[in-house]
C-alpha cells in the first residue's frame, strides 16, 4: 500500500505546482478509473477536472454512453476534490451519497468534467460535477456528499490510504 495522502496534503497546503498534484492523482487512479480511461487534467482543493475518451466499451446496447460511466466520473472527481481539501486538515473522506442525472445522450468524442465544492465543513462536504461533450453541451451532472474523517479513522477495518493500481 502506498500512502500519498501526506504528499498531497503538503502540495495542496503549500499551493504547489498543480501539475504535481495532477501527476499524483493520475498515478493513484483506481483500476476502474483506468479501465474507463479517466485522466485528471486539473486538481486543486477548489476544482478538479478530468477527461474520458468515449470508446465502444463504455456504450450501453443503444450505443449511448452508459450511465454508470457518468456516475463514476461524478464520484471520482468529487471524491478527489474533497480528499484534497480534507488532506490539508489531516482528514480523509468517504462518500455518503451520489446523485447523477443524465441530460443528453452521447455516442462518441471525449467527455470533459469539472467538479467544484458547494459546501465544505468540518464533518461533511458537498461537491457538484458537470460533464460536457465535445460540443460543450452539459450531458450529465451530479452531486456527491462526503463525510470527513479525522486522521486514524478506519473504514471496513483499515485506515484510509491511496493505493496504486494493483495494490
Amino acid at each position: 500500500m502506498t500512502d500519498a495522502g501526506p504528499a498531497l496534503a503538503a502540495l495542496v497546503a503549500a499551493g504547489s505546482d498543480a501539475a504535481a498534484v495532477v501527476a499524483i492523482l493520475n498515478d493513484h487512479r483506481s483500476a476502474f478509473d483506468r479501465l474507463i480511461g479517466l485522466r485528471f487534467t486539473l486538481a486543486s482543493a477548489d476544482a478538479v477536472e478530468a477527461e474520458v475518451p468515449v470508446t465502444p466499451q463504455l456504450l450501453q446496447p443503444y450505443g449511448l454512453v452508459h450511465g454508470g460511466v457518468y456516475a463514476t466520473i461524478v464520484e471520482t472527481l468529487a471524491s478527489s476534490g474533497a480528499a484534497l481539501w480534507a488532506a490539508a486538515r489531516g482528514q480523509s473522506t468517504v462518500g455518503l451519497e451520489n446523485s447523477t442525472s443524465f441530460l443528453q445522450g452521447t455516442r462518441g468524442g471525449t467527455l470533459r468534467a469539472r467538479a467544484t465544492p458547494l459546501q465544505r465543513g468540518r464533518r461533511t462536504q458537498v461537491w457538484s460535477v458537470e460533464i460536457r461533450d465535445d460540443d460543450g453541451r452539459t450531458v450529465s451532472s451530479g452531486r456527491v456528499r462526503m463525510l470527513c474523517l479525522d486522521g486514524g479513522a478506519t473504514v471496513a477495518g483499515e485506515s484510509l490510504a491511496l493505493r496504486r493500481d494493483g495494490e
